[in-house]
């Protein structure tokens, strides 16, 4: 894995409460325990196309793609999203204690909606370790504290139920199955559909906190 040194050292969120205590833009260092965010630049281009050119990754996402696709996806979907939508977005989701690359985590608007999902793709050394439930409820919960968004949502194709319960953990709540009309979801017709209000999610913030540190075995706060 591509190694990036963290330029300044990173505390994560302290506190049983749901006060936010990280950055403003969730890609200036938002951290876990075990895992740090960071804005993707021009130069990951190589990196991203490794993650979306692998057949097990994009196994549930419609099939590895082409750099070109890859490139375009970064420069638009990426690069122009954050400048377009200040704290939203797609981050290279960080080790801490390395500063290796394990893939990305998202914060964005599903494309062609206005409802804003939460999201991830990693590299397959990475999965199983818990790695997607940590920054996943990190960014539920900077999405509904920091950036005050009335409801978030989440979606994983109807055979991925490792990713969906990843998605259960964290707090969502499964409503039913959607279809998505934008042509990035032609692959697949219809996803498993989640979604929570930041009433609900808060009010349920410490035991969704619980259930995922006795799981996991690592303090999420």
């Amino acid at each position: 894995m591509i190694s990036v040194p963290l330029s300044a050292p990173l505390s994560a969120p302290s506190g049983d409460d749901v006060a936010y205590r990280g950055p403003a833009d969730a890609g200036e260092g938002l951290a876990t325990a075990r895992l740090v965010l960071r804005r993707f630049e021009r130069n990951d281009l190589a990196l991203l196309d490794r993650l979306n050119s692998d057949a097990e990754v994009m196994r549930y996402l419609g099939g590895a793609v082409s750099l070109d696709a890859t490139r375009a996806m970064l420069e638009n979907r990426i690069l122009r999203y954050y400048d377009e939508h200040p704290g939203l977005g797609v981050w290279a989701t960080l080790l801490r204690d390395s500063g290796d690359c394990i893939g990305f985590h998202l914060l964005n608007h599903v494309q062609g909606e206005t409802i804003i999902q939460v999201g991830y793709r990693l590299f397959p050394a990475y999965w199983g370790q818990g790695y997607a439930t940590e920054m996943s409820f990190a960014l539920l919960h900077y999405g509904f504290v920091q950036k005050q968004l009335a409801q978030l949502t989440a979606n994983a194709h109807l055979d991925n139920l490792a990713s969906q319960r990843v998605l259960l953990k964290c707090g969502l709540a499964r409503n039913g199955v959607r279809t998505f009309a934008h042509p990035a979801y032609a692959a697949y017709a219809n996803v498993a559909y989640f979604e929570r209000t930041a009433a609900d999610w808060l009010a349920d913030y410490s035991n969704i906190q619980q259930t995922i540190s006795a799981e996991h075995g690592v303090g999420i706060r």
